[in-house]
Order: C-alpha cells, then structure tokens, then sequence
C-alpha cells in the first residue's frame, strides 16, 4: 500500500481547495530540463505531480513523453508503468511515516534510468484537513540519505536549510 483511504481523502480536499498545493516542481524545472537534455531523456514520470506544473514548465530540446501520477488527483491516480526518468519533487515528506519505504520502493520500480527527487525538510506552511501539518515527515537529510542509498546510486546531491535535491539511478 503506497497511501491509506483516508489519506487519499484528505489530499484530495488539498488539491481541489488549494490552488498553490502541489505546485512546487516549477522551481526545479530550469534544472529537470538541463538533466533532460544532458541525458537524452525521451520519458519522464512525475510522480506526485500535483497540479502538473513540471509539465507545463519544462522546455527540453527534443521530443518528451511525460506521464503524471498523484493519487491526490482523479485520473492521475493508477500506478504508472516504468519510465526512463522519474522526478518526485516535494512529495516524499507528506507521504504517511509507515508507509515510506513502499513509496521508495515503488519510486525504485519506476525508474529504469534516472532519478530527480527533491524533499523538503521542514514544516509545511499548510495544514491537513485534520489539523497535521502538510509534512508528514520532517527530517534532516542525514536521515533520508541512507533510505534513498538502499535503493538509488547518487550521482549528484545538493543541500540548503530547506531541503535538498539529487540525482540518481536504482540500485
């Protein structure tokens, strides 16, 4: 199980009453574009991919195929097939605590070459429908490093005081 019922529900509310939940991607898209072009990458998935920011951001040079998935948004919420790249951009700290490793897990599943994850270490400036704060997970990187190297080779990895970013391939 990757999201519980009432989970699910509750970013559903999120997305549908909130025009800046899951917008957060756009900031990354100068660099997800730069990895897309340097890597020759022909198939992304945006796994979380909110309102599909990403998407309506990036500019490669050359022919894209993207897929989304959100189960916080209907019609994107079936699991998606592999893809040759994957971006999961501030998703991973609102992600249920024991749910976590099979959400790595199945990002490792989709990612046939390359990884884009960006996690944001903090609080959340907003709140759930039932009071938590929207980051689930509010954890340094140190913490979250040795999660992501059971499963991904970590090329490149950059940190600030609000999170960090790398890029990655499975294991």
């Amino acid at each position: 199980m990757l999201i519980s019922d009432e989970y699910k529900a509750q970013q559903r509310e999120m997305h549908n009453t909130l025009p800046n939940y899951g917008v957060a991607s756009v900031s990354f898209a100068p660099l997800v574009t730069k990895y897309l072009d340097q890597l020759e990458v022909t198939d992304l998935l945006d796994y979380g991919c909110g309102k599909g920011r990403l998407a309506q951001s990036i500019t490669p040079d050359h022919a894209l195929d993207i897929t989304q998935y959100d189960p916080g948004i209907d019609g994107l919420d079936e699991l998606p097939m592999p893809a040759e790249m994957v971006c999961c951009i501030d998703v991973l700290e609102h992600i249920e605590p024991e749910l976590l490793d099979n959400v790595l897990d199945d990002l490792k599943r989709v990612t046939m070459r390359y990884g884009f994850f960006s996690v944001h270490t903090g609080a959340a400036a907003k709140t759930l429908p039932d009071g938590r704060n929207a980051h689930l997970i509010q954890e340094n990187y140190e913490w979250w490093l040795p999660k992501f190297m059971e499963r991904f080779h970590i090329h490149s990895f950059m940190h600030n005081p609000a999170g960090f970013h790398m890029l990655c391939q499975p294991r």
